[in-house]
């Protein structure tokens, strides 16, 4: 916790409060029931004794492997075959044994076992196996036990078709420039797929060496891992290409890919080569970076990045092949946006994180994959501040603790170290909560133990596991150390109530006089101090300085009107993400019922005077959902009212805009967001504008160079015709540029015109033009879209089952969460929440229904319900009041 207090300057308070601050909201959460031996939970059995496919006992009956056997070596080879789309395989498996058994459990999924056999000194001889589909697992049954202490080599051959799916070993395909569809086939193996492409022990704790072979085709390239040192000619003009073999890892991470791409070390489709020198360039930078933040040097003799035409992800870690989204990783400096820049930087500099965080060091379990995720996302910001100061990353980490806030609010939310068995609860996991909240208990423990402190842990931590698995201690043991004169500082103790439940403190302040009068909910434990004492009176009291602690902060009596006042007056006496916090934690506690929505609007009228990115973005973040909800429903005249009042906080800074590329990363990126807002709002010089530029690109047959960073506004007003969607469309069919691709993707899905809406939903599941790997993304836009916020609904109900009948997207994955949360996220009516109750409570198990992503759902319609019965009264009146005085001082309202 930090604590700003003025007068019109600035002092600290005494050093023995200052040390005392950031304990107390450290220690504000604390678990249920405190135990570090409780990271890994007991295994559930089976309900019923376990039958293979054969009909006979299956010798294991939990979804967990036994730790009978374990591997030491994968001797793995692959033949794709990119015609008939289908693979063999054989695997030579190493294995040591650690207790006397008859039964190798290991996994399998959807493949074909022919033939088994025991590799002994004596000679080779097969072994009996059984399936059991439920849990993916195969049994291996030898007649005499395989005994305690002694290695032995087993040897599987198998066989599969190319996954439909964006996991396994998956089918992918690319059109070129000339309309010619090229065919190709990658990996995806996390969380639980690598068992879809050979038989393996598929847990991240089972960690092995794997020396790879694959046979491809001449007009085809291999890669993987590790460098390739050697390709023998077979016959038939195949080539078998040799790998080197890796170092100790978990089988989520291995990777290799068949196509026939381009390579600067950087691999991508040829006709988009030329756009891979930005991403080679910051993966060196961001390499070099990590090798002496971490003081380990990069453990592998190469880093590929590879861009994938078909890719569910945004991108992934494998070890010495990252695989990337095109759009996350290939970047035209006349073609792509500052946006675009931003973002590559930052999902390279997250994969090449996780070269030390999770592939080195790696969590023991999926309940703790935060320790992979939340770390990899805190150190693309520092990282990218480090070697790419320009880019001004620190303008957009705040925002990622606002995501995460919104999801850990609900009480079907989680803890971040919180329990998992299934597949589809493992990619639950893969949310806002591990990520995000993740990092920023990471940016708080950073700055509660000074960055020197903290990074010493983190090396200390790195060097001591690496090649080894993990769990939440490990980590806090790490980072505590002596701390002031002999007293041991227990990190172990303070985070864990941050990492075994859900949620975050809300701390509310109460300035009397001198006092500062401290309260907490949840009320789990006393503050070591309930009232500070200022050394003089002040006007106002900012709490949570930066935002750098996870919590939020409400401010009693007269607190949030001298907040209001000063922001009215003098708002630069805050920094932008504190005025950002401040609007954020106002409409936050208006849901709670801690704050009249009178006082949060009262606050935001300060806007009018707002420039920086986090406070602008934040204050449209809280303002336009708003009229979303009202969009859902028939009250025109206020959405309008509310849509006018937003524009008019704004005019000024949205009339300031230049249409051009101009200026830092934050500015740029804030214009293209500033003048999207006003062209879709009608906002009459940015439509002018707009449509001027449209038609000049439209008559140049889409030669004419646009500003990138203007041209989605641009975009999005030519699409309102049927005419220029249709050239839009065409000019996203004919592109191979992937930031113009996804500018016109957005801009086609805010069209009013709803055939076309719906035109290109279908297209996007079909595949062929619009990748599927888009359709979420699509479809929730078209859902925010108020034309065509039916037609998705529609579409998710009409098409579900084919989604998961198909397994196109994993049950729990984050885009399947994306897809609920996102369609259903802004209704607030009982009639529509019956709807969407009565579709997911028509679904089995099999097909979704425990989800946590439904239960979300619920809950936010429920929520959205609430929010509209109370306040939309207070609503209409303040908007009433705003435009009948105008520009009058407003007059804050008392706090509820």
């Amino acid at each position: 916790m930090s604590l700003h207090c003025l007068t019109g300057e600035s002092f600290l308070l005494p050093v023995a409060t200052m040390l005392v601050l950031p304990v107390v909201l450290l220690l504000l959460l604390v678990p249920c029931a405190p135990s570090s031996g409780a990271q890994l939970p007991e295994q559930p059995k089976s309900k019923e004794a376990p039958i293979a496919t054969n009909g006979q006992p299956f010798p294991w009956d939990r979804m967990r492997l036994p730790k009978t056997v374990s591997p030491v070596h994968y001797d793995l080879t692959f033949h794709p075959n990119l015609t008939s789309l289908d693979f063999t395989g054989v695997a030579r498996i190493l294995l040591e044994v650690h207790e006397d058994t008859s039964a190798v459990i290991l996994h399998t999924k959807e493949m074909h076992i022919s033939k088994v056999l025991l590799l002994a000194p004596e000679g080779a001889r097969p072994l009996r196996f059984l399936e059991y589909p439920r849990f993916h697992q195969l049994a291996l049954l030898s007649d005499t036990p395989l005994i305690q202490g002694r290695r032995y080599e087993v040897q599987l051959e198998f066989a599969a078709n190319l996954s439909d799916s964006y996991h396994g070993f998956y089918k992918g395909s690319y059109r070129t420039s000339s309309g010619e569809v090229r065919m190709l086939a990658s990996t995806q193996f996390e969380a639980t797929s690598a068992r879809a492409a050979f038989p393996c022990f598929d847990e991240p704790a089972f960690k092995a060496n794997f020396t790879i072979r694959i046979i491809r085709e001449a007009r085809h390239i291999a890669i993987s891992n590790m460098p390739k040192v050697k390709a023998v000619q077979l016959p038939g003009d195949l080539f078998e290409d040799h790998f080197d073999t890796t170092v100790k890892m978990s089988t989520y991470l291995v990777a290799f890919i068949v196509s026939d791409f381009l390579s600067i070390s950087v691999y991508a489709v040829p006709e988009k080569i030329d756009q891979t020198a930005f991403a080679l360039d910051a993966a060196v930078k961001l390499l070099d970076f990590y090798d002496d933040y971490f003081d380990i040097p990069y453990p592998l003799p190469k880093q590929d990045l590879a861009a994938i035409p078909d890719f569910q992800s945004g991108a992934m870690e494998n070890w010495g092949l990252t695989t990337y989204r095109e759009a996350g990783l290939l970047f035209d400096p006349a073609k792509s946006s500052a946006s675009d820049k931003l973002g590559i930087t930052m999902v390279i500099a997250h994969e090449l994180a996780h070269q030390w965080f999770g592939n080195l060091v790696t969590m023991e379990w999926w309940n703790d994959l935060w320790l992979n995720e939340g770390f990899a996302k805190f150190m693309e910001f520092i990282s990218v501040d480090i070697t790419y100061p320009e880019l001004h990353v620190d303008d957009f980490f705040l925002g990622k603790c606002f995501e995460a806030m919104e999801v850990d609010s609900l009480s079907s939310s989680h803890p971040i170290s919180t329990p998992v068995e299934n597949p589809a609860q493992i990619q639950e996991m893969f949310d806002d909560v591990s990520y995000d909240k993740g990092a920023c208990i990471l940016n708080m423990l950073r700055d509660f133990l000074t960055p020197e402190a903290f990074e010493i842990g983190i090396i200390r931590y790195l060097k001591r596991y690496s090649y080894q698995n993990t769990v939440n201690s490990h980590l806090w043991d790490s980072l505590t150390n002596k701390w002031y004169s002999d007293d041991e500082l227990d990190v172990r103790t303070i985070m864990e109530s941050w990492t075994l439940q859900e949620g975050f403190p809300l701390v509310t302040v109460e300035v009397r006089g001198r006092e500062v009068r401290l309260t907490q909910e949840p009320d789990l434990v006393l503050l070591p101090a309930d009232v500070l004492y200022l050394p003089e009176e002040v006007d106002w009291v900012k709490f949570n300085v930066k935002m750098n602690g996870y919590y939020m902060v409400h401010y009693e009596g007269e607190g949030w009107s001298s907040i209001i006042k000063l922001l009215q007056h003098n708002h630069t006496a805050l920094s932008s993400n504190d005025r950002a916090s401040l609007i954020n934690n106002v409409f936050q506690l208006v849901s709670v019922g801690k704050v009249r929505l009178d006082t949060a609007l009262d606050l935001s009228l300060y806007l009018s005077r707002e420039t920086e990115i986090m406070a602008v973005t934040q204050g449209l973040g809280e303002l336009v959902p708003l009229y979303k909800l009202m969009e859902k429903r028939d009250m025109m005249a206020l959405e309008n009212q509310m849509k006018g009042y937003i524009v008019d906080l704004f005019r000024g800074l949205i009339d300031r805009q230049e249409w051009s590329d101009a200026g830092l990363v934050s500015e740029r990126v804030l214009r293209s967001y500033l003048l999207l807002f006003a062209c879709v709002r009608n906002h009459p010089p940015c439509l002018a504008t707009a449509i001027e530029l449209f038609n000049k690109w439209r008559d140049s047959d889409g030669n004419m160079s646009l500003p990138t960073d203007v041209s989605l506004a641009v975009f999005a007003v030519g699409a309102r015709t049927p005419e220029g969607w249709d050239f839009l469309f065409e000019k996203y069919r004919s592109s191979q540029q992937t930031g113009v691709k996804s500018r016109i993707k957005s801009a086609l899905s805010i069209s009013p015109l709803q055939d076309k809406l719906k035109w290109m939903m279908e297209q996007s599941l079909h595949g062929e033009v619009m990748k599927t790997q888009d359709l979420p993304s699509v479809v929730v836009s078209i859902s925010k879209n108020p034309r065509g916020y039916k037609l998705a609904w529609d579409f998710l109900r009409a098409n579900w089952h084919a989604l998961i009948k198909k397994s196109v997207f994993d049950l729990g994955s984050h885009s399947i969460a994306h897809l609920v949360t996102g369609v259903t996220g802004q209704y607030s009516t009982r009639e529509m929440l019956d709807e969407v109750r009565s579709f997911f409570d028509s679904l089995t198990e099999e097909t979704g229904s425990e989800m946590r992503c439904i239960q979300q759902t619920y809950e936010t319609i429920e929520e959205n319900i609430r929010w509209m019965d109370t306040h939309l009264p207070l609503l209409q009146a303040w908007l009433n009041r705003h435009k009948a005085s105008s520009c009058a001082p407003p007059q804050p309202h008392e706090d509820l």
